[in-house]
């Protein structure tokens, strides 16, 4: 059993994803939970793979909008990230950010960075995310080999869920449901739809003691369960693992 180290794990979509395709995932810190990464150093020679996805808002494409209100981003983590990786010398990582994230720059490891979108998966929601994949030595992987895209995209359409709440501005209301109408999270039917649109039952969270703005925030900030379900079978393929499916 391959395990794997999660950096910035939030709500833990994404290593819910690689759990379920046989990987054993263990949490590093994040700020929800009140931890911090830049004290943060894992053993080396420990985890075969590390994953995670730091926080983007500073490469996000609404950060001038930030900037204009005279207000910081949140600072760049992913040389924390990068870092990571370094002190625990896996085997492979897997870095997940938004379109115009860099790419992590880790010595010793060949890095292959491109971009997905959700609704080539035949999902609805229309959500663009880059990946970049790392093998420690010369080995370069493109995962896009093994990832599995859909024949046609879904016929519905919906804009990307938002950590602040709502979706981007699309063409919901002329392409996809009338519940793509509903934005922000004063309302129980948008919060509804942002669980279906990220892949989740809709019972997520039901028991949790998050305010309604603060559950939009994790689900708005985590990959789309279905994404991060292609990219963890891909990793397994591209990798020749033999995992036991998890039950």
């Amino acid at each position: 059993m391959q395990l794997v180290l999660s950096l910035f794990p939030g709500i833990g979509l994404l290593d819910r994803a690689f759990e379920e395709e046989g990987f054993c995932v263990v949490r590093g810190p994040d700020l929800l939970w009140g931890g911090d990464i830049r004290s943060f150093h894992p053993p080396a020679g420990r985890f075969d793979g590390v994953i995670g996805g730091p926080p983007c808002q500073a490469f996000s494409s609404f950060a001038h909008l930030v900037r204009q209100q005279g207000k910081k981003t949140k600072p760049d983590l992913i040389p924390e990230f990068a870092r990571c990786v370094r002190e625990a010398q896996p085997t492979w990582f897997l870095m997940e950010n938004v379109q115009k994230a860099p790419t992590p720059d880790v010595p010793g490891y060949s890095v292959h960075r491109f971009l997905l979108q959700n609704s080539h998966l035949g999902q609805e929601q229309n959500r663009l995310r880059s990946f970049s994949f790392g093998c420690a030595g010369n080995t370069r992987l493109d995962l896009r080999k093994w990832i599995e895209f859909a024949v046609f995209d879904n016929p519905q359409w919906s804009g990307a869920i938002l950590a602040s709440g709502g979706r981007k501005p699309g063409l919901e209301r002329g392409r996809g449901k009338t519940k793509g109408s509903w934005h922000g999270w004063t309302g129980g039917h948008a919060f509804a739809f942002a669980l279906e649109a990220q892949g989740l039952p809709p019972d997520f969270l039901s028991d949790t003691p998050f305010s309604a703005k603060g559950k939009f925030q994790v689900v708005g900030n985590g990959v789309p369960l279905p994404m991060g379900r292609a990219v963890a079978k891909a990793v397994k393929r591209a990798l020749g693992i033999e995992l036991e499916r998890a039950a």
